[in-house]
C-alpha cells in the first residue's frame, strides 16, 4: 500500500517537473542524463501534506523510484512512445488532474476554515445531539405472541438477560443480554423511542412495541445527562468536515455555473 502511495505522488510529481533549469541540484545522473534533485522535494512535500512524515526509509524508498522511473522513461523515449496516441492522451488527463488539484489547493488555501466557523458548527451538534442519553435493553422477536410470552416469563421471574441471549433476534445486542448501551434516544426508530422515553428507571413495557424490525421488549435501565465531547478534542475533526464542505460547494459552483453544450 505504500509503494502504490508512493508512486502515485511520484507520477504526479513527475509531470509537473520536467522542464527544470539546467542549473538545478542532481539528485543522480542516469545514462549521462541528470536528474533534478527538485522531483524528490516535491514528492516529499506531498506526501508530507498528507499527513505523512517523511523518514529516511521513505525518503531512500522514494529517491531509488524516481531513479528507477528515469531508466524506464529513458527508453520508452528511445523506443519513441512519446509520439503515440495513447501516450498523448493520457498525458492531457494527467495534465488536468494535476491541474485540478491545484486549483482546489490554492482555493482551499484562500478560503481557510476558522475558529468562529469551527465553533459555530461544534454548537449545531452540541444542540442536536444534547438533552439525555438512555441506557436501554431490549429483545427482539419475530411474533408478538413470542414477546407477550416473554414479558409473561420476566414478571414471573424469569431473567432479563438471559431470555435476551437465547431469543433475541438482534444478534449484537443479544449476545450481551440485550444491552443497548447508552444512546439518545432519537437514534432508534421512531416506535422504539415512544416506548422508551414513557419508561420509568428500571421498568420495562408491559406490552410489546412493534417497529419494522419486529416486536420488542424494552427496558429502561438508567439515564444521564449527554456525554458529549469538547471541542478541543474534535476541532481538528471538525475542521475537515468544514474543508470538505466548503470545497464541495465551491466544486458545484463551478458545475453549475459551466456552460455545457
Amino acid at each position: 500500500m505504500k509503494k502504490q502511495f508512493l508512486s502515485s505522488l511520484m507520477a504526479a510529481a513527475m509531470l509537473g517537473t520536467l522542464a527544470l533549469p539546467a542549473s538545478a541540484q542532481n539528485l543522480a545522473v542516469v545514462n549521462g542524463k541528470p536528474v533534478p534533485t527538485e522531483r524528490l522535494n516535491t514528492i516529499k512535500d506531498q506526501v508530507e501534506r498528507s499527513g505523512r512524515k517523511v523518514t529516511p526509509e521513505i525518503e531512500a524508498r522514494i529517491k531509488d523510484q524516481i531513479i528507477t522511473a528515469e531508466v524506464f522513461t529513458q527508453e520508452a523515449q528511445r523506443l519513441g512512445l512519446e509520439s503515440s496516441a495513447s501516450y498523448k492522451a493520457q498525458m492531457e488527463l494527467a495534465r488536468q488532474q494535476v491541474l485540478i488539484n491545484e486549483l482546489f489547493s490554492n482555493y482551499e488555501a484562500k478560503n481557510p476554515v476558522t475558529d468562529a466557523e469551527i465553533q459555530t458548527e461544534y454548537d449545531k451538534f452540541v444542540a442536536a445531539n444534547g438533552g439525555k442519553e438512555y441506557k436501554a435493553s431490549h429483545i427482539l422477536v419475530e411474533k408478538e405472541d413470542d414477546a407477550k410470552a416473554i414479558i409473561a416469563s420476566i414478571k414471573k421471574g424469569g431473567k432479563f438477560e438471559d431470555i435476551a441471549k437465547k431469543q433475541s433476534k438482534d444478534p449484537g445486542s443479544g449476545a450481551k443480554g440485550g444491552n443497548l448501551d447508552w444512546a439518545n434516544p432519537a437514534s432508534y426508530v421512531p416506535e422504539f423511542t415512544e416506548a422508551l422515553i414513557k419508561l420509568e428507571k428500571g421498568k420495562m413495557t408491559q406490552t410489546p412495541v412493534k417497529s419494522q424490525f419486529g416486536w420488542h421488549v424494552i427496558r429502561l435501565d438508567d439515564t444521564r445527562q449527554a456525554q458529549l465531547p469538547k471541542l478541543e478534542e474534535v476541532k481538528p475533526q471538525v475542521a475537515q468536515q468544514l474543508r470538505q464542505q466548503k470545497l464541495a460547494q465551491y466544486q458545484e459552483g463551478l458545475r453549475t455555473k459551466a456552460k455545457v453544450e
